[in-house]
């Protein structure tokens, strides 16, 4: 019963969206504009592009599995102030975005956001960062793209490996609809890795992502954060000095 209740209601364990009422207005500190983007038929997908006043580049920048823009949208507000604009999307179900969510979807809707981007900057301009959820996206992108970078904050070596270390007894390879293998995608990136991960992390803990470090991948930075967890980085010098090396 619990490994069919896994099945059923994986979404709801891995995906925690809010929504937003359509009229709902952002406000925010920064320069913006709000998006949304018809990837297909019946899904419309709401972004928030964030311009700096000068700008260094941009940011295609990928969030965790809880919120939605309006939590986003401030947490993103950390690169604009390093002269960064920045991209964000909420995924399908989230805030005021709509649509049937699958893996295949996520791919979709991402690639369609950075394909927006490259009307406006030249992809040696485009960087790509992923939190959470949002670095199997991000890996992705890597993976199909010429990036500047790619930039990931407490990654998983993939869905499934979480799932066997939160759910061992059970054939979660098996049950699982979303896989969402960083591992792969990043074995196929070229552009330079950078990887942030606290010793600390609950959500996803913290071997998942050291695992990625053991690729063989050349132009892969491992990053320890002693004592972070999943949702403090930003709260460690560490983070900072990180950031202000590869978004200088």
């Amino acid at each position: 019963m619990i490994g069919s209740a896994l099945y059923f209601f994986q979404e709801k364990l891995m995906f925690l969206p809010t929504t937003l009422k359509q009229e709902y207005q952002y406000q925010f500190d920064y320069r913006f504009e709000e998006l949304f983007f018809e990837t297909e038929k019946g899904a419309i997908i709401n972004a928030l592009h964030f311009k700096a006043e000068q700008s260094k580049g941009v940011i295609l920048y990928f969030h965790g599995n809880a919120g939605d823009l309006s939590r986003w949208g401030k947490i993103t507000s950390y690169f604009v102030e390093k002269n960064y604009d920045v991209l964000v999307m909420d995924y399908r179900t989230y805030g005021k975005s709509t649509g049937k969510l699958t893996e295949a979807a996520f791919y979709k809707d991402a690639q369609y956001c950075y394909d927006y981007l490259l009307k406006q900057y030249p992809e040696h301009d485009i960087n790509l960062y992923g939190r959470s959820l949002g670095t199997g996206l991000a890996s992705y992108l890597a993976s199909k793209n010429q990036p500047k970078q790619l930039i990931l904050e407490t990654p998983y070596y993939s869905i499934l490996d979480v799932a066997k270390h939160r759910f061992p007894i059970f054939p979660v390879e098996s049950l699982l609809k979303y896989k969402f293998p960083t591992y792969k995608y990043l074995l196929r990136a070229t552009c330079p890795i950078t990887i942030l991960h606290g010793t600390d992390d609950k959500v996803v803990p913290y071997a998942s992502g050291k695992k990625l470090s053991e690729l063989g991948i050349g132009n892969l930075d491992f990053i320890t954060i002693e004592g972070g967890d999943h949702n403090n980085l930003v709260e460690f010098e560490t983070y900072h000095q990180t950031t202000n090396i590869k978004l200088p």
